[in-house]
């Protein structure tokens, strides 16, 4: 009997259009009549659906994979690639028949991060009535991703989303969502996401974005020049604590990823995957620094790290073993140019920390962090363990 899911993944699905790109140097790629030399292309399954869904499946965890597509040739493809890993995978997948499917040309230069070319197809017209909360009453985990790039989910201030996840919530899963960055020249960037957040955020227990993001979409791009700080990422994981989130954690690129949380009496309405010992998860605020690795392609590496933080949040780790397996997972993840290829097992990525996987030097100047030199873990001034 097949094993029933303990985490949805819902959200952006798309295809990825991967071109090799044989040099750094891209100042010439849209120049008229100029033509760049390309190594082999690749396609492969993006979007948080896809990205974090099967990062977990890869780890060891079956989720459900609720994304859209159309009745086109792109989608059919997404349902090849689903079905090369397990049949029944795109089962849940809804069809659009008048909507293209979405897609996205990665474009990921050698020692740069990537840039994209993305049609949202489908997925702008992903609304709360796509989500069969009937059948999310024995699911522990509710996650979902990309909503800036989901134009039905936040026009009119949010409406769509707010309502979404309130449902979602009432249900007694535990909520979590991930962002993305949009074209702030577009609709997107006319939504004030503060705003929004401050009316969504008392529905999402666990809030995972990206640390440049965020500061995009709360149009505090001076910040960016001073890099990932810890004043900088504290007070904006304090400031989305205070709008409603339960667990913030924001990933910071090749800095790793921060987590702060709120106390155990807030802590207490996480849901069906809360921790069993809500006091070893309340008030604490850690940084873990990423793995040393050879870096090929970043592609869907946030979404990987958010799968191994999910992984250790239901096998009952620590906040630190959590944050050391989302960050370990992350790095085997941009071992591989797709989103993908480069994720291991659980048991391959749990023998790799064993072995002493060395870690990347934060070098914090700031007062009040102490590090754990047998983890490699930060503890920042607001933590519990880190007090007197």
């Amino acid at each position: 009997m097949p094993q029933k899911p303990e985490v949805v993944v819902a959200g952006l699905l798309c295809l990825d259009i991967i071109p090799s790109l044989l040099s750094s140097d891209t100042s010439a790629l849209l120049l008229p009549a100029h033509v760049t030399e390309a190594g082999p292309l690749t396609l492969a399954l993006g979007g948080v659906v896809a990205n974090t869904g099967l990062a977990l499946y890869k780890l060891g965890i079956t989720p459900r994979l609720i994304g859209k597509i159309g009745a086109d040739t792109t989608g059919e493809i997404i349902r090849q690639l689903f079905k090369a890993y397990a049949p029944d995978l795109p089962d849940n997948l809804l069809v659009s028949p008048g909507d293209n499917t979405s897609y996205s040309i990665v474009l990921n230069p050698p020692g740069s991060d990537r840039a994209f070319l993305h049609n949202p197809g489908c997925n702008s017209s992903f609304t709360a009535q796509d989500i069969d909360i009937e059948s999310l009453a024995e699911v522990r985990l509710f996650h979902f991703g990309y909503p800036p790039l989901m134009q039905r989910l936040y026009r009119d201030e949010g409406k769509e989303l707010i309502e979404l996840f309130k449902r979602v919530k009432a249900t007694g899963v535990t909520t979590a969502l991930d962002m993305a960055m949009p074209d702030m020249s577009g609709s997107a960037g006319q939504v004030n996401w503060k705003r929004l957040l401050e009316q969504l955020l008392p529905y999402v227990d666990i809030f995972l974005p990206g640390l440049e993001e965020m500061l995009v979409l709360f149009r505090e791009t001076e910040k960016l020049a001073e890099g990932a700080t810890p004043e900088v990422v504290g007070a904006l994981a304090a400031q989305l604590l205070e709008m409603g989130a339960k667990m913030v954690g924001l990933k910071a690129g090749e800095r790793g990823m921060y987590l702060r949380t709120a106390g155990t009496e807030k802590l207490a309405g996480l849901g069906r995957a809360a921790p069993l010992d809500l006091t070893l998860w309340a008030n604490r605020e850690l940084w873990s620094p990423c793995f040393a690795t050879q870096v090929v392609g970043t592609t869907g590496s946030g979404d990987s790290t958010i799968a191994g933080f999910f992984l250790g949040l239901l096998h009952e780790m620590s906040p630190e073993e959590a944050l050391r397996t989302a960050c370990a997972t992350g790095a085997c993840n941009v071992e591989a140019a797709d989103a993908l290829s480069g994720v291991r097992s659980w048991s391959e990525i749990k023998a790799r920390l064993s072995a002493g996987w060395s870690q990347l030097e934060l070098n914090f100047e700031s007062p009040g962090w102490l590090r754990n030199t047998a983890s490699g873990i930060w503890y920042g001034p607001y933590d519990k363990l880190n007090q007197g």
